[in-house]
């Protein structure tokens, strides 16, 4: 109880802005999930989960009394919603059919179902908003719900294996950086910066795989 005791309260002050190093591991453990990812490694997704763990008690700060009191409730709720797709990813990516090289094969999503990747991106915000607006949420609140829903299909992608969902958390990030740079979350804010050239680069490794392996399409349904 003392390690999570000192995990839950510790804190970094620089000059006169106060950081809970929760914020940091967890944001830490979230980059490692991604690099796992870009890799293709299965234990991305029970390193992620540690670090959504983390994060969502960070982003209720009124709730949880800590030194920033903003609440960036699609920040929070996009953990809970982390940990249960990430869940999905870790079954789907460890039960391959025998004959699989890898745990996943990257594709590209067909056009349909680009198509709803974009209008569940735009028209989730458009729900979500006024919702988190009436719960409390940090303004802009369509910044918190873009991320929100971004993320989720963003993750639901990675899952599958499509290329594209990449360039769905390039979206997220360039949204997330000024949000929570204003919310002051800095360790946040700054990790975002580093996951958008993070992301490009995941991009572009999985067009390469996707090059040389069977070039295949994928529907949301399958």
């Amino acid at each position: 109880m003392g390690i999570v005791r000192w995990l839950f309260d510790a804190q970094l002050v620089i000059g006169d802005q106060t950081i809970l190093w929760r914020e940091i591991i967890g944001n830490v453990f979230g980059l490692l999930s991604a690099l796992g990812g870009m890799r293709r490694k299965i234990w991305a997704w029970p390193v992620g989960i540690v670090g959504n763990a983390l994060l969502f008690t960070v982003f209720l700060g009124a709730v949880f009394d800590t030194p920033n009191p903003v609440n960036l409730l699609g920040q929070a709720g996009r953990q809970v919603m982390f940990i249960v797709v990430s869940v999905y990813g870790w079954y789907r990516w460890t039960h391959r059919p025998t004959e699989a090289t890898s745990v996943v094969d990257p594709r590209w999503a067909s056009w349909p179902t680009r198509a709803l990747l974009v209008v569940g991106l735009v028209g989730g915000t458009l729900v979500l908003t006024p919702v988190f607006r009436a719960l409390g949420s940090y303004e802009p609140v369509w910044s918190d719900a873009w991320i929100f829903v971004g993320s989720l299909l963003a993750t639901y992608g990675m899952a599958k294996g499509w290329v594209e969902f990449w360039l769905i958390w390039v979206a997220v990030d360039f949204v997330g950086v000024p949000l929570l740079f204003s919310a002051g979350y800095y360790a946040s804010g700054l990790m975002y910066v580093f996951y958008g050239v993070f992301t490009l680069t995941g991009f572009f490794v999985w067009m390469r795989q996707g090059r040389v392996t069977t070039p295949t399409v994928e529907t949301v349904g399958a």
